[in-house]
């Protein structure tokens, strides 16, 4: 039961992040992917920039700053090299994001956090 509920927490804040990045000018190219190599919440992409982006959930705001290890950060750019010819162009810059959400907090978008 409680995997179940968490995965249901993961997809509502895949949602709500995939929201709040086409609010900002962003189009979701892809979400919830899966490789060999680890996981990637979401895939958006704006002008000349693809950020592939892990999705943070945290139920108390104030444990936000902790979410977002470096072991789950180098998964998502291991993801992102293997994924990133299927959704980045040639002359396209690639980065690694994070959103950060809480319970009546708006999501907090970290760019650049990851240099592959």
């Amino acid at each position: 039961m409680k995997r179940t509920a968490a995965e249901a927490r993961g997809r509502k804040a895949e949602r709500r992040a995939a929201w709040w990045l086409r609010l900002h000018g962003w189009r979701i190219l892809g979400a919830r992917l899966r490789v060999a190599a680890g996981e990637v919440g979401q895939v958006a992409g704006r002008g000349r920039i693809v950020a592939f982006i892990e999705v943070t959930w945290r139920e108390r705001p104030e444990d936000l700053d902790l979410a977002g290890d470096q072991y789950r950060l180098r998964r998502v750019a291991a993801a992102a090299e293997m994924l990133g010819s299927r959704f980045a162009r040639p002359q396209d810059d690639i980065r690694i994001d994070v959103m950060r959400l809480a319970p009546g907090r708006l999501p907090r978008h970290l760019v650049h956090v990851w240099q592959p």
